[in-house]
């Protein structure tokens, strides 16, 4: 990509015609040709999935991966499953997103100081990605975070997020290479220049459903990150 052409709009037009992971591809496809039950009379989108958001946003919040149900259905990221229900709610919550439901991608929901993605565009066959896939997908990440430049707080949902995020910061030079990062539920970290790391559970049924996950906690990091861009 040549200096200075790139855009959100650019990646995500990209993004939507990758094809450079065969299993994925296939399981993406094979998804939204079997369907679901409770799915069986919607087209399935079936594609990759690209971010979406506010592109002035100052906060960036990275997931894991498109659900074979959720956005590989909706083409929208964390929309249409129930780990973008709690996610979304608590943006709007926290004020992040104007409305506190995402069903399909016209629904009308805004972000605002928001933009979110993912570590990899493609549902993987049992959420398990192999590095290379997440390598492989590791570029629409970074040609994001190059877009974005208003970022000041990065929310990694889960450890694979967070473990993507870090590989992406350090291949562009933006963290030190050798340094360790840890993970757990409302760790921070500061990156320096004003930008900070927070981490948190995954929303996924299994963190949710279990209560180790619960709106209240998830609230916790969404108030800690807009104490720090109040004061940034």
């Amino acid at each position: 990509m040549a200096a200075g052409i790139d855009s959100l709009a650019r990646v995500a037009r990209d993004v939507v015609a990758c094809e450079r992971c065969p299993r994925l591809r296939a399981w993406c496809r094979e998804a939204a040709a079997v369907k679901v039950k409770r799915f069986r009379d919607q087209e399935y989108w079936g594609r990759p999935v690209p971010g979406f958001g506010d592109p002035r946003a100052r906060l960036l919040v990275v997931g894991l991966a498109p659900a074979a149900h959720g956005a590989n259905r909706t083409g929208r990221i964390f929309t249409g499953d129930r780990s973008g229900d709690f996610l979304f709610a608590a943006l709007h919550r926290a004020g992040f997103a104007n409305q506190p439901l995402s069903r399909h991608r016209g629904d009308g929901l805004d972000l605002r100081d928001c933009y979110v993605t993912a570590t990899a565009r493609c549902a993987p066959p049992g959420n398990k990605l192999t590095r290379e896939e997440i390598a492989s997908c590791r570029e629409y990440l970074t040609r994001e975070w190059a877009s974005l430049t208003a970022v000041g707080a990065i929310l990694v949902l889960g450890k694979v997020a967070l473990d993507g995020t870090l590989a992406m910061l350090r291949q562009v030079g933006r963290i030190p290479a050798r340094q360790a990062y840890s993970f757990g539920h409302g760790v921070s970290h500061d990156l320096g220049d004003g930008v900070w790391l927070f981490a948190s559970y995954h929303p996924s049924q299994q963190n949710t459903f279990t209560g180790r996950l619960t709106p209240r906690r998830f609230d916790s990091v969404l108030i800690a990150i807009k104490r720090h861009l109040k004061r940034r």
